[in-house]
């Protein structure tokens, strides 16, 4: 009873500092937060003129290259180790190394989307790289949230499919997927907030704190809401604290739904 009590104290004092965080930065950024913020560029002469544009439109061009690689991927490779990979050492391993590679810190992706991406694929650092990289980082989180959905859907309702004469991947696409569905969902929407508010992935590839355009193509020079939130924060003006502050409001206004 001591320690359930403990650990519900600690979770609400988690709560409520988190409650104090997002009300201070609302307090501080929200009467910075209109239109021209949204639809004007970085501007590092008139603080007053400053908006996140090219950040914005950055984060959702990362976003959609992210999910686009990812949760196909992920999803397949879920439906495969728990459907149809039969249960030896190397399935074992396989499951070790991608729950381990869930727990990688952010920037030995970078290091990794780097080499990758920039040097040997010759993306440059473009938000094509930029995509890539994050699609490798919340690739073992997309799977692992998508065995345990698959893996939670009753035995029953496959041994039913296959009495009814249903092959193997009907029983998957038709039963088993759309009872795992829920949690296939909540484990990709994780993983794209994630992607969605990474900076150190992206200042390893040389994601630009000043771009003045929106990129229009895979092989654009980029920048994203986390990049442009902490070259705000790092300046001496105090009309950047309030800059990082609306920043900090539009990222939570992209994840949170």
């Amino acid at each position: 009873r001591i320690f359930a009590a403990f650990c519900a104290a600690m979770s609400v004092a988690g709560l409520l500092f988190l409650g104090i965080l997002i009300v201070r930065v609302a307090w501080v950024g929200g009467s910075w937060l209109s239109w021209q913020f949204l639809n004007s560029f970085p501007s590092t002469i008139d603080p007053a003129s400053s908006g996140v544009k090219n950040a914005l439109w950055g984060t959702i061009w990362l976003v959609v290259i992210t999910a686009l690689l990812s949760i196909p991927v992920g999803v397949a490779a879920a439906v495969y180790l728990e459907e149809y990979a039969r249960r030896n050492r190397l399935t074992r391993f396989i499951h070790l190394n991608i729950s381990n590679l869930a727990g990688v810190p952010s920037i030995v992706y970078g290091l990794l989307g780097m080499t990758a991406f920039v040097r040997w694929f010759r993306f440059d650092r473009s938000v094509l790289a930029g995509g890539c990289t994050l699609a490798l980082l919340v690739l073992p989180v997309v799977i692992i949230a998508s065995r345990e959905a698959v893996v939670a859907v009753p035995q029953s309702i496959r041994q039913a499919a296959y009495a009814l004469g249903a092959t193997r991947w009907q029983t998957v696409r038709a039963h088993v997927l759309p009872a795992a569905l829920p949690g296939i969902l909540t484990g990709i929407i994780l993983a794209l907030s994630r992607a969605g508010g990474e900076a150190a992935p992206l200042i390893m590839l040389g994601a630009l704190t000043y771009v003045p355009f929106v990129p229009r193509g895979l092989f654009d020079a980029f920048t994203s809401l986390p990049i442009q939130i902490y070259s705000w924060s790092d300046q001496p003006q105090p009309e950047y604290y309030h800059l990082a502050s609306a920043g900090i409001i539009v990222l939570l206004g992209i994840l949170l739904p």
